[in-house]
């Protein structure tokens, strides 16, 4: 960069966090907040011990004023609604001509709202969610589906190539949002079919590394069997993504769905088979942990 751009970062959890720091060591003077002010003080700590200068604010409102870009990875629309359109929110700072790019996988019905309140000040907004996971945002490897204009994708594009591997604009506002619910559909119905898979593989006394091999390079493959087989088959599901965020998403996509006249009953089954995971104390385990519902058989 020519000149050093201001950026705000509010949401420093475990995507949000790494994500500000690529931004940091790709040369933006980054601010962050995060509600937790400790989370914001440890992230400020990380970024230190990997020789990045950074600083904290209070609100996020603070955070924003005076910056080129702000970027936003909360919970949900609850959350984004607060830390955006809020009295202490980043909307009512931002400078005439910023740009905000929001990274949180909420509804689209939130992501145009938040689009026509930033048309009225004066500014851009970009709905941006990821896809991949803390791995993917530790790595700088997300990829990225965007709904906006073309202009403000464009402007964003520069500071989320420090953290993403595909960045790719969709359409307009929540058209992001809608591409990342069809996301998590897939994922939904992959792992279905690939806990009974490999429930049965087991239950049938196969080597389930031969099997494995056998069948990912055909037409099962799926990024949901290359990275996640061998530990759902050891029963590890500590891999960042978690349920309880997943069935957050699930319900947006299943409203969407509806709203459109559709039907989803994959989608719907699955949530459902989730919801049976979360009851049995399993919200905090990654998404794989679907396969602890199936009985392993003989």
């Amino acid at each position: 960069m020519s000149q050093k751009q201001k950026v705000a970062f509010i949401g420093l959890g475990v995507m949000g966090g790494p994500m500000a720091r690529h931004l940091a060591a790709a040369g933006y003077d980054v601010t962050g907040y995060n509600r937790t002010l400790t989370r914001a003080e440890a992230w400020r700590k990380g970024c230190a011990d990997h020789g990045l200068e950074v600083l904290t604010a209070p609100t996020p409102a603070e955070a924003a004023a005076g910056a080129d870009m702000v970027f936003t990875c909360v919970g949900n629309d609850e959350d984004l609604a607060e830390v955006v359109l809020g009295a202490d929110g980043v909307l009512g700072a931002m400078q005439q001509g910023a740009l905000l790019v929001d990274h949180t996988t909420v509804s689209a019905d939130m992501a145009r709202r938040i689009d026509v309140a930033a048309r009225k000040r004066g500014l851009e907004a970009v709905d941006a969610p990821v896809s991949g996971g803390q791995a993917g945002a530790e790595n700088g490897k997300l990829a990225i589906m965007c709904g906006g204009s073309a202009g403000a994708v464009s402007r964003a594009t520069p500071a989320m190539d420090s953290y993403a591997a595909r960045i790719v604009h969709v359409g307009m506002a929540g058209a992001g949002q809608t591409a990342k619910m069809a996301n998590q559909m897939c994922i939904a119905g992959v792992l279905g079919g690939l806990s009974e898979a490999i429930r049965l593989a087991s239950a049938a006394g196969l080597d389930m590394d031969r099997t494995f091999e056998a069948i990912s390079g055909g037409a099962a493959q799926s990024w949901q069997m290359e990275n996640r087989w061998h530990t759902m088959v050891k029963d590890e599901f500590d891999f960042g993504f978690a349920i309880d965020w997943m069935r957050k998403d699930m319900g947006y996509a299943l409203d969407e769905a509806r709203r459109l006249g559709l039907s989803s009953p994959i989608s719907a089954l699955v949530d459902q088979f989730y919801a049976e995971v979360q009851a049995a104390g399993g919200g905090r385990r990654d998404t794989s942990a679907l396969i602890t519902r199936l009985p392993k058989g003989k």
